[in-house]
């Protein structure tokens, strides 16, 4: 089969199918690493409009118990209450810069006998490493918190609450536990109260600004899959010289091909690998 038949036979149309599925996942891999990107920008776009925002009223911000935006996260909303401090919850495996430790939620009781959870920050695992040495106790008595809004968490398959300890901040088992009517929209990452104590847990610092690779591994993808249909034609080329190595013309072209990798400078490791033959 000479000249560029071979391309309509059934093994080159399996190749050409291959590439087209190759190209097809990398370029899949392409689109989500982009919308991997996009997820980070808009996270950052949400910490830099809300993360140092003037705190509004909590109703204003949820005029519902279970009322929350994904817009609202980092959002600081202002509550007047006392805190349920026996009610007080640890969420446990919850690392800080590697460290092992706990988040401490602590109920609060709003003027309208609502509660929302209230994570005071984050406390280091103990000796005894189901739970904190100790943990800094809440305020007594009203007290106004200034809180950053997140989303309630999911439960986890096979992870069960025991004693004062939790797996996730589900909300919804949260309200269920204390048996009260409770924010299950969201709940707050404190900023502050007042008054305030003399010790607290390791507040929630400001997120990095970094949206991550996610940019360069979309344009890698999306060069391995050009490089696919790259390769299947170098392939072809390749396979088209090996049938029509006897056409003349195909035998004047590999002769001007010869000619010019003669004339090319050699690199000292051509002559390296030349000099390794002969005496191998």
């Amino acid at each position: 089969m000479s000249g560029w038949r071979f391309l309509i036979s059934r093994q080159w149309a399996g190749y050409l199918a291959l590439t087209i599925v190759f190209a097809v996942i990398c370029s899949g891999l392409g689109v989500w690493q982009l919308a991997r990107r996009a997820e980070a920008q808009a996270e950052i776009s949400r910490v830099e409009t809300n993360f140092d925002a003037e705190a509004v009223p909590v109703t204003e911000a949820l005029p519902n118990l279970d009322s929350f935006e994904e817009s609202q996260k980092w959002l600081p909303v202002e509550l007047t209450g006392t805190y349920l401090r026996d009610e007080e919850i640890l969420v446990r495996n919850r690392p800080l810069n590697i460290n092992p430790g706990f988040e401490v939620l602590t109920p609060l009781l709003l003027s309208d006998g609502d509660v929302f959870i209230v994570n005071r920050g984050w406390v280091p695992t103990g000796e005894d490493q189901n739970a904190p040495d100790s943990v800094p106790a809440a305020p007594t008595g009203e007290v106004t918190v200034i809180a950053r809004l997140k989303q309630g968490e999911p439960s986890l398959a096979g992870r069960s609450a025991t004693g004062n300890q939790i797996a996730t901040i589900n909300l919804t088992e949260i309200a269920e536990r204390l048996g009260t009517d409770t924010y299950t929209g969201a709940y707050g990452l404190m900023k502050s109260e007042d008054p305030a104590t003399a010790e607290r847990p390791t507040a929630v610092t400001r997120p990095v600004r970094d949206e991550g690779p996610h940019l360069s591994y979309a344009f890698q993808w999306f060069v391995f899959a050009l490089m696919g249909f790259i390769g299947l034609g170098w392939a072809a080329r390749q396979e088209y010289r090996n049938i029509n190595a006897e056409d003349p013309d195909e035998r004047v072209r590999a002769a001007d091909r010869a000619r010019r990798q003669a004339a090319k400078p050699r690199s000292d490791a051509d002559i390296e690998d030349e000099l390794v033959d002969q005496h191998s």
